[in-house]
């Protein structure tokens, strides 16, 4: 994954929403309060992930989520298409500061390496 960036989704300038912070919002679903934001970013097919954005690669992706204890909320499925190369998803969490660190690969360059046997999240 590189490029990683913020993106503002349309649907967070609806009253559902509450701007927490610069790209963090607050949500009630089911009676849960949770945090979300959402990210744009590049695969890189040289380190095995998807070739377009209607193929979004598990991996990275599922280190991340268990990395910043995140999930994926949002899809965003008219944004990620074949013809795209950049890819739309919001994650969210119920603890804020979940989503914060999360977003702390914006800029970064995030993929996985393979050391002595065992895979490893690299963030740099």
């Amino acid at each position: 994954m590189k490029d990683i960036k913020n993106y503002t989704a349309a649907k967070y300038s609806s009253g559902s929403y509450s701007a927490i912070e610069d790209g963090i919002y607050k949500i009630e679903k089911d009676g849960e309060i949770l945090y979300v934001t959402s990210l744009s970013f590049t695969q890189e097919e040289e380190w095995e992930e998807g070739a377009n954005a209607s193929e979004i690669s598990q991996y990275p992706l599922e280190d991340v989520l268990d990395k910043f204890y995140c999930y994926i909320s949002d899809f965003y499925d008219k944004l990620n298409t074949a013809e795209s190369s950049d890819c739309y998803l919001e994650f969210a969490s119920p603890q804020l500061e979940d989503v914060k660190s999360l977003r702390s690969i914006i800029g970064k360059h995030v993929y996985n390496k393979e050391t002595d046997g065992y895979v490893k999240l690299i963030i740099e």
